[in-house]
Protein backbone atom coordinates (compact mmCIF):
# COMPACT_ATOMS: atom_id res chain seq x y z
CA UNK A 1 0.00 0.00 0.00
CA UNK A 2 1.31 3.62 -0.82
CA UNK A 3 0.52 6.38 1.66
CA UNK A 4 2.26 9.44 0.64
CA UNK A 5 5.11 7.89 -1.00
CA UNK A 6 5.46 5.24 1.66
CA UNK A 7 4.95 1.37 1.04
CA UNK A 8 4.04 -0.89 3.71
CA UNK A 9 6.31 -3.72 2.89
CA UNK A 10 7.59 -7.09 3.64
CA UNK A 11 11.25 -7.05 5.11
CA UNK A 12 13.36 -9.92 4.28
CA UNK A 13 16.66 -10.57 5.46
CA UNK A 14 19.68 -13.05 4.78
CA UNK A 15 22.89 -13.88 3.20
CA UNK A 16 23.89 -12.67 -0.96
CA UNK A 17 27.13 -13.69 -2.50
CA UNK A 18 28.79 -10.11 -2.43
CA UNK A 19 27.63 -10.25 1.18
CA UNK A 20 30.13 -13.01 1.66
CA UNK A 21 32.82 -11.79 -0.34
CA UNK A 22 32.63 -8.24 1.11
CA UNK A 23 32.45 -9.86 4.78
CA UNK A 24 35.75 -12.15 3.62
CA UNK A 25 37.24 -8.86 2.69
CA UNK A 26 36.70 -7.60 5.70
CA UNK A 27 34.09 -6.20 8.03
CA UNK A 28 35.49 -2.44 7.91
CA UNK A 29 36.11 -2.47 3.98
CA UNK A 30 33.90 -0.50 1.97
CA UNK A 31 32.98 -3.36 -0.18
CA UNK A 32 31.30 -5.21 2.73
CA UNK A 33 29.75 -1.41 3.54
CA UNK A 34 28.18 -1.38 -0.31
CA UNK A 35 27.21 -4.97 -0.14
CA UNK A 36 24.88 -4.82 3.30
CA UNK A 37 23.57 -1.32 3.39
CA UNK A 38 21.24 -1.67 0.19
CA UNK A 39 17.63 -2.27 -0.40
CA UNK A 40 16.17 -4.84 -2.97
CA UNK A 41 13.23 -4.01 -4.05
CA UNK A 42 10.82 -4.89 -6.69
CA UNK A 43 10.66 -3.03 -10.37
CA UNK A 44 7.18 -2.29 -9.71
CA UNK A 45 7.63 -0.94 -6.30
CA UNK A 46 10.24 1.35 -7.03
CA UNK A 47 7.80 2.89 -9.64
CA UNK A 48 5.38 3.06 -7.04
CA UNK A 49 7.97 5.90 -4.83
CA UNK A 50 8.94 6.92 -7.96
CA UNK A 51 12.93 6.11 -7.09
CA UNK A 52 15.48 4.77 -9.42
CA UNK A 53 18.14 1.84 -8.61
CA UNK A 54 20.81 3.11 -5.76
CA UNK A 55 18.46 6.00 -4.57
CA UNK A 56 18.67 6.07 -0.92
CA UNK A 57 15.37 5.19 0.49
CA UNK A 58 14.57 4.76 4.34
CA UNK A 59 13.27 1.70 6.14
CA UNK A 60 11.48 1.65 9.09
CA UNK A 61 10.42 -1.42 11.36
CA UNK A 62 8.60 -0.87 14.99
CA UNK A 63 12.69 -1.70 16.00
CA UNK A 64 14.34 1.19 13.90
CA UNK A 65 14.66 2.70 10.88
CA UNK A 66 18.21 3.05 8.71
CA UNK A 67 18.60 4.80 4.97
CA UNK A 68 20.15 2.03 2.62
CA UNK A 69 20.07 2.50 -1.54
CA UNK A 70 17.75 1.16 -3.60
CA UNK A 71 18.65 -1.71 -5.67
CA UNK A 72 16.20 -3.20 -8.18
CA UNK A 73 16.01 -6.85 -7.68
CA UNK A 74 16.50 -9.22 -10.28
CA UNK A 75 14.54 -11.68 -8.66
CA UNK A 76 11.26 -10.31 -9.12
CA UNK A 77 8.29 -10.22 -9.49
CA UNK A 78 7.58 -9.75 -5.20
CA UNK A 79 5.55 -6.96 -4.74
CA UNK A 80 5.54 -5.80 -1.25
CA UNK A 81 8.35 -7.27 -0.17
CA UNK A 82 12.09 -6.24 0.50
CA UNK A 83 15.08 -7.50 1.54
CA UNK A 84 18.21 -6.71 3.26
CA UNK A 85 21.56 -8.17 3.22
CA UNK A 86 22.63 -9.46 7.09
CA UNK A 87 24.87 -6.84 8.49
CA UNK A 88 24.64 -3.96 10.38
CA UNK A 89 22.05 -2.07 8.59
CA UNK A 90 19.75 -5.30 8.69
CA UNK A 91 20.26 -5.02 12.68
CA UNK A 92 18.71 -1.61 12.76
CA UNK A 93 15.88 -2.66 11.51
CA UNK A 94 15.09 -6.45 13.14
CA UNK A 95 13.86 -7.22 16.39
CA UNK A 96 17.02 -7.64 18.88
CA UNK A 97 14.83 -10.43 20.78
CA UNK A 98 16.44 -13.63 20.44
CA UNK A 99 12.91 -15.30 22.17
CA UNK A 100 15.80 -18.01 23.63
CA UNK A 101 17.22 -19.24 20.46
CA UNK A 102 20.12 -16.98 20.16
CA UNK A 103 18.82 -15.78 17.05
CA UNK A 104 16.36 -12.76 15.91
CA UNK A 105 14.22 -12.74 13.81
CA UNK A 106 15.23 -12.04 10.43
CA UNK A 107 12.41 -12.61 8.14
CA UNK A 108 8.74 -11.49 7.89
CA UNK A 109 9.29 -8.03 9.60
CA UNK A 110 6.54 -5.47 8.93
CA UNK A 111 8.38 -2.45 7.82
CA UNK A 112 7.79 0.88 5.52
CA UNK A 113 9.79 2.32 3.05
CA UNK A 114 10.09 5.65 1.39
CA UNK A 115 12.27 8.01 -0.86
CA UNK A 116 15.08 9.62 1.59
CA UNK A 117 16.93 11.53 -1.02
CA UNK A 118 18.41 14.80 1.93
CA UNK A 119 19.21 11.65 4.16
CA UNK A 120 23.10 10.15 3.68
CA UNK A 121 23.66 6.21 4.29
CA UNK A 122 25.94 6.44 7.20
CA UNK A 123 29.06 4.67 7.43
CA UNK A 124 29.71 1.73 9.69
CA UNK A 125 31.25 4.03 12.11
CA UNK A 126 28.36 6.60 12.23
CA UNK A 127 26.20 3.86 12.25
CA UNK A 128 27.59 2.29 15.23
CA UNK A 129 27.94 5.38 16.83
CA UNK A 130 24.43 6.18 16.53
CA UNK A 131 22.45 3.01 17.03
CA UNK A 132 25.35 1.97 20.03
CA UNK A 133 26.88 5.43 21.01
CA UNK A 134 30.38 3.68 19.95
CA UNK A 135 32.24 4.47 16.77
Amino acid sequence: MVEKHKLKVVLLTGRTIEQGVGKELGKITSEYAESVSVCYMDPEDMKKLDIKDGANVQVSTAFGSVVVKAKKSLRAPHPGVIYIPYGPWANVVVDPETHGIGMPTFKGVPATVEPAPDKPVLGLSELLKQQFGKG
